[in-house]
């Protein structure tokens, strides 16, 4: 019996090819979107589950309220709370683990020199991390001079032999001994960009400043601290034991009354919460949690509109098997067997579809993973995927085949074979809905995307108060970069490739250094918080391309240069000074004596961190102090071949620094960067709105193919009795036309709403303007015309004579 009715099944979609190829393929294209939609909102719901002991992983933060400032949250904490919670509270954790930042390299063995990623971290950190070991033991940093290498860096470094035993020379400075190689982190993990690991007692070592002034400040806040809690400890009970750990340790020392005043409480920040949810208060553009939710409302739409498809297209064709049913019912065949036929059909559609969809998925993976910066892999062993998936397909093959099991099945043969039935004027309302709901969902998403970009582009537009182009920076990873500055200089300026070279503290995109302790003639008490300070040497400005509102640049022709300093717009603004050059700036830093700074120009703002949101108040000033400068930028002289640049620029390296590899990032693509999450999740909803349209106008095209069909005779009459194309056109265009007007009616109050409260996530932002929902419309209108008149036309052009004979 189930024999049968597959074949059965199997010879309605054989003689309706046209129907069937767009119920399967569009359901198809739907549900390979949902998977790849699935796969990515699963990739982000794991993030970190690689490390075995995820639940009880956590990061060490602080956060108070400053009375000037409001909330803050710190994840860079004060070097004596590590010794505090591993002797106070050591009862709660199973590892206590310091952390410095993840920073680049120079790595070499041998005559390989490479540059990574890494981290100097305490001797718990792999244990902790569950990193799976290829060779050597997690116990690698036991000794201060070891490292730990990801298989990658160890097969860039020693090839095919075994690594560990051998020696590793760190920028050119320090051996270290190989003891474990581990295998690479995945993307979808937190510390994916950490290459390799160090033990942290060398870091100590390595920066003598530690052990002088940093073991007992609560002021310096520089380490990372990372923490597993104990197997059956609470999380919320370590927060209560430990909230008032800096509080204590402070308390009647008035050096460090400010975290007194701030009331500042300790507390774990789960690696659960880490992705989805960062700490950062102060944060702005798309976080990833509303991506995800984003995203997958997106799929579930997007499925949607492939279901209606299904639904519409198998309701609109059931209407023409009624006299299909009033055989089979007068030839004995029961209502139960005929509802089991047409859920059989339905079936047997959507498992086709499902199929097809896992084939495309499988081919064009690899394309939507470097679409979407991931390394996704099909779920097959995962039994959640299996349970949806016969979910999903018994459901859909339940929905779309109800009308005609259950409608279809009751009717009486003698109704059907004399051909009195009629399916009722208010039979095509559910399709119209359906359509319209279509629409609704592919304009909005239509209508996102185009304010994605905009915001983007609005982003990318904004001055940034410099030239990118042509502007390399290196960063000095070595110590064989120190004491060259002149002879680098004179060197590069004699290629006659380059215009200008600089040093400074950290890079051009980036502000690395905040202060407070600045004081000004008619400084408001309240205006006390951290400004950004950048060392730099006397050229940086050329270098960079400051634009000068007012004043001069540096310059090594004034010796008083040395006290003085450059601001940009936002600080002069900041500081309330109207005729800023010449007024004079104290800054206290530290326990030392306030330094008086003259204040010798004002550029315009430089963009230097978030292009979302404001700039920065800005101070720029010589090295000196705590000026230690870090990084080598670099002006290419406009015209100049990059390419015959940079080949003489790395010949001047490779002469003078030899030991360090040539490793330089262009200022412009360090720039682009910072728009990546925006442009990754604009170019997702992009792609899942182009196939919404693609399924809503096969839909449109299957339907109006229908409705052509069902009016043949009708369309032959009229032209008999003198109706032009144009009419013909008009007659069968104008209700799928109206549908979609609907559409836009509701689309865009609700792609409003949506876009402008994501909008409201950036203080740096565009406003929304009619023209996107203009463009979105007609856009849309001319889509579904376009689509609607292929069937229209044809039928218009259809010989009368032929139309009047078919069977309807």
């Amino acid at each position: 019996m189930i024999k049968n009715y597959v074949k059965i099944a199997w010879r309605s979609l054989i003689n309706n090819k046209v129907s069937s190829l767009i119920n399967i393929g569009g359901l198809a294209v739907g549900i390979t979107i949902v998977l790849f939609n699935g796969l990515w909102v699963w990739d982000e719901l794991s993030f970190n589950k690689y490390h075995e002991n995820y639940d009880r992983i956590t990061q060490v933060i602080s956060s108070g309220t400053d009375p000037k400032d409001g909330p803050f949250v710190n994840n860079s904490l004060p070097y004596p709370l590590a010794t505090a919670l591993a002797e106070d509270y050591k009862d709660n954790f199973s590892h206590i683990v310091r952390a410095s930042w993840v920073q680049e390299y120079i790595l070499s063995a041998g005559e390989e020199i490479i540059s990574r990623k890494g981290q100097f971290m305490d001797e718990g950190a792999p244990e902790m991390l569950s990193l799976k070991m290829k060779q050597g033991s997690r116990s690698g940093l036991n000794d201060p001079y070891s490292i730990m290498l990801c298989e990658s860096a160890a097969k860039a470094l020693f090839r095919d032999a075994d690594p560990v035993g051998r020696l590793v020379t760190m920028n050119n400075k320090t051996q270290l001994k190989v003891t474990g190689v581990y295998e690479d982190l995945p993307l979808n993990s937190q510390f994916k960009d950490v290459k390799f690991l160090s033990a942290w007692k060398l870091w100590e070592m390595q920066n003598d400043w530690i052990q002088k002034r940093a073991l007992n400040d609560w002021n310096n806040n520089f380490i990372r601290l990372y923490a597993e809690i104990k197997p059956g400890m609470d999380l919320a009970t370590v927060n209560k034991n430990i909230s008032n750990a800096m509080q204590e340790n402070i308390r009647g020392m008035e050096k460090f009354k400010a975290q007194v005043e701030q009331k500042v409480t300790v507390s774990l920040y789960p690696m659960s919460r880490w992705h989805l949810y960062p700490n950062n208060i102060r944060s702005s553009g798309t976080s990833p949690l509303r991506m995800v939710w984003l995203i997958g409302i997106i799929g579930i739409f997007v499925l949607l509109l492939a279901c209606i498809n299904f639904m519409n297209l198998s309701t609109a064709r059931s209407a023409k098997r009624a006299r299909e049913t009033g055989i089979r019912k007068a030839l004995g065949s029961m209502r139960k067997q005929l509802i089991f036929q047409f859920y059989s059909e339905s079936f047997l559609v959507v498992t086709f579809s499902f199929i097809l969809a896992c084939l495309l998925v499988i081919i064009f993976l690899p394309a939507f993973n470097h679409l979407a910066a991931k390394e996704m892999k099909m779920l097959w062993g995962n039994i959640y995927f299996w349970l949806i998936s016969f979910g999903f397909i018994f459901i859909t093959s339940l929905l779309a085949g109800s009308y005609p099991a259950l409608y279809l099945s009751s009717f009486k043969p003698i109704k059907v074979l004399k051909g009195t039935y009629q399916a009722g004027r208010f039979a095509v309302i559910p399709r119209k809905a359906l359509v319209v709901m279509q629409f609704t969902v592919s304009v909005a998403l239509v209508i996102c995307t185009l304010v994605i970009y905009r915001q983007v582009n609005f982003a990318k537009d904004r001055p940034v108060g410099y030239t990118r182009e042509g502007l390399l920076m290196m960063e000095m990873k070595s110590a064989d970069f120190r004491g060259k500055y002149d002879v680098l200089r004179t060197s590069l300026l004699n290629t006659g490739m380059v215009a200008e070279m600089s040093e400074s503290m950290g890079g051009v995109t980036e502000v690395v250094s905040s202060n407070e302790g600045f004081d000004w003639l008619g400084r408001d008490a309240a205006k006390d918080e951290s400004m950004g300070t950048l060392a730099v040497t006397h050229e940086y400005g050329k270098t960079v391309g400051w634009q000068f509102i007012a004043g001069r640049d540096f310059s090594r022709e004034f010796a008083g240069d040395s006290s003085g300093v450059v601001i940009n717009e936002a600080a002069a603004q900041y500081m309330g000074l109207t005729q800023p050059v010449g007024e004079t700036i104290t800054w206290k830093w530290r326990d030392n004596a306030p330094y008086p700074y003259k204040i010798l120009g004002v550029i315009r703002n430089v963009v230097m961190e978030s292009p979302y949101k404001p700039v920065k108040p800005t101070l720029f000033f010589v090295k000196a102090l705590n000026g230690n400068v870090n990084w080598i930028n670099i002006r290419v002289k406009p015209g100049v071949s990059m390419s015959q640049g940079l080949s003489k620029i790395e010949e001047v390296f490779r002469k003078l620094i030899p030991s360090a590899p040539f490793d330089y990032k262009f200022v412009d693509e360090v720039y682009a960067a910072k728009f990546a999450t925006e442009e990754r999740f604009g170019t997702l909803v992009a792609f899942f709105s182009i196939l919404a349209i693609f399924i809503s106008c096969l839909g449109l095209f299957g339907l109006s193919s229908f409705t052509a069909e069902q009016r043949t005779k009708e369309i032959g009459v009229r032209k008999v009795l003198g109706a032009s194309v144009l009419n013909i056109w008009y007659m069968l265009s104008k209700d799928f036309a109206m549908l979609v007007i609907i559409s836009l009616l509701v689309a865009m109050p609700v792609a409003y709403y949506f876009m402008q409260n994501w909008l409201d996530n950036f203080p740096y932002r565009v406003t929304l303007s009619w023209w996107v929902f203009a463009v979105a419309g007609l856009g849309a209108m001319l889509i579904t015309i376009m689509t609607i008149s292929v069937q229209s036309i044809k039928a218009a052009f259809m010989n009368p004579v032929r139309s009047l004979k078919a069977d309807s």
